[in-house]
């Protein structure tokens, strides 16, 4: 039994239709001053506890209860790598339609944020991320569940994706 045309010659060509490549959204990663930030808090508050954990029990039971010193002094070394994690996790990529948010080292998550459902855009930075010249946005939408969070974005890019997010939203008129 044949099968093929006459003129086939037994080259195998893919004749199959490929189905489109979907364009693949351009992430965008948070600052290393975010990281920066995070560990100097870590640094800061868990050297503390070192010291305390450390000096008082020492001053009062003994020098053999100073070894307690070594548990947050061990905590904040697990830290300073898991803060790292946490930080090369998050990213955010501008769609046409949408924003989407992805975070997570155990736990991954990603949020897509519509861009006609927002209904509030906020800037926020407090001290220490004023010292640190960091900014965050923050998502508002109908649904209190799907409100999100960009952390440690630099402020210039902070307001650049507020206006336009705020742009978008309104040309999509079902949110702002």
């Amino acid at each position: 039994m044949e099968t093929g045309s006459p003129d086939d010659t037994g080259t195998a060509e893919a004749t199959e239709p490929t189905e489109p490549v979907r364009d693949q959204p351009v992430w965008t990663g948070l600052p290393p001053g975010l990281l920066r930030m995070r560990r100097l808090l870590l640094v800061v508050w868990l050297g503390l506890l070192t010291l305390a954990a450390g000096l008082l029990p020492g001053l009062f039971l003994g020098p053999f209860w100073a070894a307690l010193a070594l548990l947050p002094a061990a905590l904040l070394a697990w830290g300073w790598v898991m803060l790292e994690r946490n930080w090369r996790s998050w990213r955010y990529a501008e769609r046409a339609d949408d924003l989407l948010i992805s975070r997570g080292v155990l736990w991954w998550e990603e949020t897509v944020v519509p861009y006609g459902r927002m209904q509030l855009v906020e800037v926020t930075s407090g001290p220490v991320e004023r010292h640190f010249g960091l900014a965050s946005v923050q998502l508002h939408t109908a649904a209190a569940a799907t409100d999100a969070t960009i952390p440690g974005l630099d402020p210039a890019e902070a307001e650049r994706l507020r206006d336009r997010l705020t742009e978008l939203g309104e040309a999509r008129s079902a949110g702002l």
